[in-house]
């Protein structure tokens, strides 16, 4: 407590606050998309706990990894070096989740594409019991990749732990708020599933980039996205658009 209330008072300290749940909340976006896609392949009276269940997750491994700040920052420390690069635990994490999420967004997207090909889907074959539980298992794996790169830019950005806390909570909360909604809109707008899918395989390639050591701004990547949706936006009006006009005709 007596190193919350200097916090409280500290002009900077509420900068940084407000800096980084913005950022937060941006990284979270991928995670929920993949959220959003996944839970969607459940049966229905299963999406909204998975959708809960996963996010919960998210929050949990946050707030853990929050717990072990001076072992997090340690995962940046080079642990072997291959072509003259070296690679640490957070550049392998990066490279297995985006290696996972490349091949997850492409089998979608074949299996979105070739319409007679309906024997597994993202979430796998098998039971109800057996979809759930791979539905969570994967969610749990691309958590673990988002919560590591979330909190190793916090721990860029702060040093202070309360500050993290805060930032990670708050940006959980708004993946909850937001889930169903998102979902429901993806469900609902059959051209979104693929545009989203194409934002998944394009956040996995970064991953994999940054894991290499090829820095990519985020920036760029988001703008990409941003206009992405935007452009589907428009393609989405038009489309109505025409649908009244012939209604009327």
């Amino acid at each position: 407590m007596d190193s919350i209330v200097p916090l409280l008072t500290d002009p900077a300290a509420w900068v940084a606050l407000v800096t980084l749940i913005v950022m937060e909340v941006v990284l979270g976006i991928d995670n929920l998309i993949f959220i959003s896609i996944l839970t969607n392949k459940l049966p229905e009276n299963q999406r909204e706990k998975a959708r809960k269940i996963g996010i919960g997750l998210a929050l949990v491994m946050r707030l853990g990894l929050l717990g072990t700040v001076a072992w997090i920052v340690q995962l940046t420390e080079p642990v072997f070096e291959l072509f003259g690069h070296g690679f640490s635990w957070k550049d392998i994490i990066l490279i297995v989740g985006g290696l996972f999420l490349v091949w997850k967004a492409t089998k979608e997207i074949h299996h979105n594409v070739d319409p007679e090909d309906h024997k597994e889907d993202m979430v796998g074959g098998g039971a109800a019991i057996n979809s759930f539980s791979s539905a969570i298992v994967q969610i749990l794996m691309l958590d673990l990749v988002f919560s590591v790169d979330s909190i190793i830019t916090a721990v860029g950005m702060t040093p202070h732990v309360p500050i993290m806390v805060v930032a990670v909570v708050f940006a959980v909360t708004v993946m909850l708020v937001a889930a169903t909604p998102l979902a429901n809109f993806i469900e609902k707008n059959p051209t979104i599933v693929m545009l989203a899918l194409a934002f998944l395989l394009m956040i996995g390639t970064t991953l994999i980039a940054e894991g290499m050591g090829f820095h990519v701004p985020k920036g760029y990547v988001y703008a990409a996205m941003a206009f992405s949706a935007l452009v589907e936006v428009l393609n989405m009006v038009s489309r109505n658009a025409r649908k009244k006009k012939k209604a009327l005709h």
